[in-house]
């Protein structure tokens, strides 16, 4: 699905002013997460060796499932209104369950301005996160996509999975519309972009881009090329 307008536009059509997102475009969030170590490998059959490598720093703010010191790590650029991205997502559920203890995946925002719902859903996303509760969050959001993708509003819909998570709605109300969850966003969408992320799902193993990524053993083949490389190392 193509990203036909560049991601900073999203912020026009989001619950605040370009001003405001500017000017907490740095911002860090109010609650960090666990931290995380993302590794580089050479490139493996079926990816594209021009690909940025993934981070070396560990980041306070990232979305990260499976063991730090996993040897292979999964980037994944999602939308939640992208079908093929909650299709992906369950080919990816799989690998981790088989690739458990090996494999770190780590979910990176990148909304397309083309889906009306998208910015609402990944703000969503992330002020269920603020409470520990992202991939909780992340799961139902594709689970339900289907549902709420096709509202007119889907914000009953988000509070509703807050409510079922246990979650504070008071703040979780707040935090889907609060400045720094969006200049969070922009500012993942923006790195993504850097990255030559142009579509979604866009999926980096160890750093480098797995081409053809919509079926599962292309996955699995950048997967096993990756530990290949690390037992070389």
């Amino acid at each position: 699905m193509r990203r036909y307008v560049p991601f900073a536009i999203i912020a026009l059509v989001g619950l605040l002013t370009v001003g405001v997102a500017t000017a907490v475009y740095r911002a860090k969030m109010h609650r960090p997460k666990p931290p995380v170590s993302a590794s580089a490998a050479s490139p493996s059959p079926g990816i594209s060796p021009s690909a940025v490598p993934a981070e070396a720093k560990e980041d306070e703010n990232i979305h990260a499932r499976g063991p730090q010191n996993a040897p292979v790590t999964m980037e994944v650029y999602g939308d939640f209104q992208c079908p093929s991205c909650a299709i992906a997502t369950g080919m990816i559920d799989e690998l981790e369950k088989e690739y458990s203890g090996k494999l770190r995946v780590i979910f990176r925002q990148f909304p397309l301005a083309m889906h009306q719902h998208a910015v609402k859903a990944a703000m969503a996303a992330e002020a269920a996160g603020l409470q520990g509760h992202f991939w909780e969050m992340h799961d139902m959001l594709y689970k339900n996509q289907p549902v709420w993708s096709k509202a007119s509003d889907p914000s009953a819909f988000f509070g509703a999975y807050a409510e079922s998570l246990g979650l504070d709605g008071g703040q979780f109300a707040l935090d889907a519309k609060s400045p720094e969850v969006q200049a969070r966003i922009i500012s993942e969408g923006d790195a993504g972009v850097a990255r030559g992320v142009k579509n979604t799902p866009t999926i980096f193993v160890d750093g480098v881009e797995v081409l053809n990524a919509f079926r599962r053993e292309v996955l699995q083949q950048a997967i096993e090329g990756a530990l290949a490389q690390k037992k070389k190392g």
